[in-house]
Formats: structure tokens, C-alpha cells, sequence
């Protein structure tokens, strides 16, 4: 066990020598013990050979960053000890959402990559990344609504009564203005047009799917919470496993965000041209907040109600 803090003062070696060093003192670190780097510049190259060289087996967290001296803290990983996702993250601390989209993360819809997974397909640097999280923990700030926490018969009737009636309410209007405003601007602006057949696919692809879970799904999540409860026995089912709708609504889940990310890249992220009128503005303000509760919708099914939902199938044999 490690009992005293482990430092490497890298100043006093040869350049040619730095990493092999490091390498070599990291290599002799057991699982849970860490190696603190000083050096006179930003190891940053450093993180990027280590993944390269040695995989997914270390955390790494700035002490000092200069800007005369870096201090580094490299963690080697016990056995078995795994990267949360970015669903995980923010199922467990929602304010961690919004680096996640400052950043173009998909912590819904795309919740089961990791952030090195996610922050290596996007070109993103994953030590800023995650430096922001670890600033987040620091940060006292008033807690989000403890979704994680709550029963699943609750949240399924929160999704419904908040995010669903917020889609049944909202995508009405949005589908009206896209015709009004494609069909008054649609011929100095032709992206309206794609916009237009978009939102009509939303429209048709968010009433088929919110049904689905309103009538099947959720009603079956709402009888295993209740069997728990009570310690009865959950009758039989004609899809099988709740593995087989949550398959299906996590499909769609990603069908309508791919279409959202279409719209985004259409309207260069809700860019307003010089002569749009208020309803084309209003139409963009509205689909830019629709997308924001998409989101957190999307985020409350597929990284807390779903995997809590078949969790509790098995539970339940």
C-alpha cells in the first residue's frame, strides 16, 4: 500500500530520458497507487503516448499547470476498475451535462461511450475534457433534481407529465411555423424546405414513439415496481424481455437526435439570416429549446429509467 507520495522530478533528466522514466515508474506502480510528475512544461504528450502505449489503465489529473511548473498525478487503475460513460456521469451529476454539450458530446443518445471514446472520435482534447469534470466536483452549486434517486413508477410519470406533455404541447407550434416560414422564405433560404420535411418526420417519428412507451413500455416498468413492492410475482409479457422495447425506443431515441443534429447543422446552429421575420425567429428559438429538452428526455430513458429497468427484471427473475 502506498504511503508516501510518490514524485519524479523529471527537470533533472535528459529529454531522451523523460519518458522512458516515466514509463518505467508507472510500469512498477501496483493498481490503486500513483505517481506524481514534475516537470517544466505541460506533459500533455506524455497522456497521449501513455494511452497508446499502455490502453485505458490510468487517470491523470493536473496539480499545477504553470506556468513555470506542471505537477501531474498518473493513478494506475486497480483490476477491473472502468471508465464511467457519459450517461453515467451525468445520471450521476446532471451539471457534468452541460461540459458535455459545451463540448458536442452526445451524453443521451450516444450516453454509452466513455469520454476518451467520445472525445477521440470527435478530435477533442480529452485532458481539458476532463479536467473541466474534475472542476465540476470542486464547484459547490445547487444540485439538480435527484432523478437518480427516485422510484420508477415516479420517474416514468415524470417523463410523461413533464417531457412528453412538453413534445405534445410544443411540436404542434414547431411543426406550423416550418411550413409557415419554409413557405414564405423557402425560396431565398432552400434549407427551410429540408427543414420543413425534417420536422414533419420528428413529428410523425415523436407520436409513434411516445405512445409505444406510454401504452407498453412504461405501464410494464410501472407493474415491476409494484411487484417489488409488494413482493408479488410480474405476469407474463408478450414481447418477451423488457430488453426487447428498450432496444427499439433507444433506436428511435437515436434516429430523432441524428435528425436534430441535421436541423443543427442545416440552420448553422440556429444562425438567423438578416431578413428573418419573427416567425422564422420564433421558430428557431423554438426548435433550439425543443432540442434542450430532448436531451434531458432522452437522458432520463436511456441512462436511468432503462438500465434500472431491466436491472429490475433480473432482480425479479
Amino acid at each position: 500500500m502506498q504511503t508516501t507520495e510518490n514524485i519524479l522530478d523529471v527537470t533533472t533528466l535528459e529529454p531522451r530520458l523523460k519518458h522512458p522514466t516515466i514509463f518505467n515508474r508507472f510500469d512498477m506502480l501496483s493498481g490503486g497507487e500513483s505517481l506524481v510528475i514534475h516537470n517544466d512544461h505541460d506533459p500533455k504528450p506524455l497522456y497521449y503516448q501513455m494511452l497508446g502505449e499502455r490502453g485505458n489503465i490510468f487517470n491523470w489529473e493536473y496539480l499545477e499547470q504553470g506556468p513555470e511548473w506542471w505537477k501531474v498525478k498518473i493513478s494506475k487503475r486497480s483490476l477491473g476498475e472502468t471508465d464511467e460513460t457519459l450517461g453515467q456521469i451525468a445520471a450521476r451529476d446532471l451539471r457534468k451535462a452541460s461540459i458535455f454539450k459545451k463540448y458536442g458530446l452526445d451524453f443521451c443518445c450516444g450516453g454509452k461511450k466513455t469520454v476518451k471514446q467520445a472525445c477521440l472520435e470527435k478530435g477533442i482534447d480529452v485532458v481539458k475534457v476532463e479536467e473541466e469534470l474534475r472542476e465540476a466536483d470542486r464547484i459547490p452549486s445547487s444540485r439538480p433534481l435527484p432523478y437518480n434517486d427516485w422510484e420508477l413508477d415516479f420517474l416514468s410519470d415524470y417523463i410523461v407529465n413533464t417531457h412528453h406533455a412538453y413534445v405534445q404541447k410544443n411540436l404542434p407550434d414547431i411543426r406550423a411555423y416550418a411550413e409557415k416560414v419554409a413557405r414564405v422564405h423557402g425560396g431565398r433560404h432552400p434549407e427551410l424546405l429540408d427543414l420543413r420535411q425534417i420536422v414533419e418526420q420528428v413529428y410523425h417519428e415523436m407520436s409513434s414513439h411516445m405512445a409505444k412507451e406510454e401504452n407498453v413500455l412504461f405501464p410494464y416498468i410501472k407493474k415491476m415496481a409494484a411487484a417489488k413492492k409488494n413482493n408479488q410475482l410480474v405476469g407474463g409479457i408478450h414481447f418477451g424481455t423488457v430488453q426487447n422495447p428498450v432496444n427499439m425506443m433507444e433506436m428511435e431515441h437515436e434516429s430523432v437526435g441524428n435528425e436534430l443534429a441535421r436541423l443543427r447543422s442545416l440552420t448553422n446552429n440556429y444562425a438567423l439570416p438578416p431578413d428573418a421575420c419573427a416567425s422564422y425567429s420564433l421558430l428557431y428559438r423554438l426548435l433550439n429549446e425543443f432540442e434542450e429538452d430532448l436531451h434531458l428526455h432522452v437522458h432520463l430513458e436511456n441512462n436511468i429509467l432503462f438500465p434500472k429497468a431491466i436491472q429490475l427484471e433480473k432482480q425479479l427473475g
